[in-house]
């Protein structure tokens, strides 16, 4: 199929650590796709890892390349992760039972989680080792990444402002992955021309205001990784803090959501100018339910097997969502903004828009 027949989208791939093998797999089969034309990726923590690696690999070799890169890029991250606490036992991979509580069975992880709630890495990792970047360093060319045709939208959140920062292409270096993905319990804040940055999910899990501008484009396709929901309370510590944590990555996706379905519903009563705004088409490629149980270190397992458990999960989700929606590209949305909001309180529409 000629490039100019393809349907032109742009992504925004969720942070979520190791669960972004996730959205490894979403995008294998994404890009598998000849129909579909990648134009733009914003991404967060592991998805901004993602957006480089597919940038890089694109840029080299097409949409064979940027596959063959994001698979070479999560087999080096489970190589160097080889001495993580985090990672399950040969028993436990034996066993299947990566489960709810299985890092409390893991001593060494739950120590890991419980030193970090008692001491900063600025304490525990004074020379700020992280192995995450020389994966990066060793795999990643960002001389391609700037060169990519693909424009990139790369998050982090501004340690003082608690503002998010989207780096594009041109000024990428593995500096700004490291910002995006850096979790200030693990690793000390990443300076950036004076600047401190700490992850992107902060303030954008996806951020998706810098793809509104991408001309080519209406479509937004979320790789999503974070449920909205998860049925039941939790009821011990260490589920407390890992729902509310997922709480907190969604809720600025949820915020620029809320606002992309506002501006829609006016468009449509014709209360906004249409030469100043456009409506936004939103899609989202996720399992509808979470990809992990509760627990503590869960996104931080390397394992290579669970990668590739949940690399295969992403590229069913992908494949059913394209079977499903393909035909709804350029045309309407596929994600119903209004019933997401129909309980929330509505926006004050009597205050003009500024």
């Amino acid at each position: 199929m000629s490039k100019a027949k393809r349907k032109p989208i742009s992504l925004a791939l969720q942070g979520g650590g190791a669960l972004g093998a996730y959205t490894w797999g979403a995008l294998d089969r994404l890009l598998e796709d000849e129909r579909i034309e990648i134009a733009a990726i914003s991404g967060a923590s592991a998805g901004a890892m993602c957006a480089v690696v597919l940038a890089e690999g694109f840029h080299e070799g097409g949409a064979e390349g940027a596959r063959a890169n994001l698979r070479k890029f999560w087999e080096g991250v489970a190589r160097a992760g080889f001495s993580n606490p985090y990672r399950r036992t040969p028993m436990m991979a034996f066993l299947n039972s990566f489960k709810p509580g299985w890092a409390q069975e893991n001593y060494l992880a739950l120590w890991a989680d419980m030193a970090s709630r008692f001491a900063s890495p600025y304490d525990l990792n004074p020379l700020n080792v992280n192995p995450l970047k020389e994966v990066v360093e060793e795999l990643v060319n960002f001389e391609s990444v700037r060169a990519c045709e693909v424009q990139l939208f790369i998050c982090a959140t501004n340690v003082e402002t608690g503002r998010v920062r989207a780096f594009s292409n041109a000024e990428l270096t593995a500096d700004h992955l490291m910002a995006s993905a850096c979790l200030p319990q693990l690793f000390q804040a990443v300076e950036i021309d004076g600047v401190a940055y700490w992850d992107g999910g902060f303030t954008g899990n996806p951020a998706l205001f810098p793809l509104f501008k991408v001309g080519r484009t209406t479509d937004i396709v979320i790789v999503q990784i974070h449920p909205l929901q998860r049925p039941g309370v939790p009821r011990t510590a260490t589920d407390i803090i890992a729902r509310t944590n997922e709480i907190t990555f969604n809720t600025s996706l949820l915020g620029e959501l809320r606002a992309i379905e506002f501006v829609a519903r006016l468009l449509d009563q014709s209360r906004l100018p249409a030469e100043r705004y456009r409506k936004m088409l939103i899609h989202n490629v996720s399992e509808g339910q979470a990809l992990a149980p509760l627990g503590v270190g869960i996104d931080l397992n390397t394992d290579l097997s669970f990668f590739e458990d949940l690399f295969t999960t992403g590229r069913k989700a992908a494949d059913a969502w394209l079977a499903q929606h393909f035909d709804a590209l350029g045309e309407r949305s596929t994600v119903d903004l209004a019933a997401m909001f129909r309980d929330a309180p509505a926006p004050d529409e009597s205050q003009p828009l500024r």
